[in-house]
């Protein structure tokens, strides 16, 4: 799940870039290439991190949820009757 958040958003990155830089700006061929490789690697990076803090959230959301559940059917009272 993490690789494929960082690489579809670098992909992403890379093509506004190239159609950006490439079209928009009119920017030579290498240049338009730079920009757009520095930006796939910057967001790359920053799509691992994101992926990271996301999976690190969906776990302890779901140890959260399974203790509740543990707790809720491990310990009867007279009041669930």
């Amino acid at each position: 799940m993490v690789s494929r958040i960082a690489a579809v958003a670098s992909l992403i990155a890379f093509t506004v870039c190239m159609v950006v830089g490439g079209l928009e700006a009119d920017n030579t061929f290498i240049t338009t290439v730079e920009r757009a490789l520095t930006a796939m690697m910057a967001t790359l990076v920053i799509g691992l991190v994101v992926g990271v803090m996301a999976r690190k959230m969906l776990e302890e959301n779901l140890k959260s949820q399974e203790e509740k559940l543990k707790k809720g059917f491990s310990s009867p009272t007279q009041s669930d009757r």
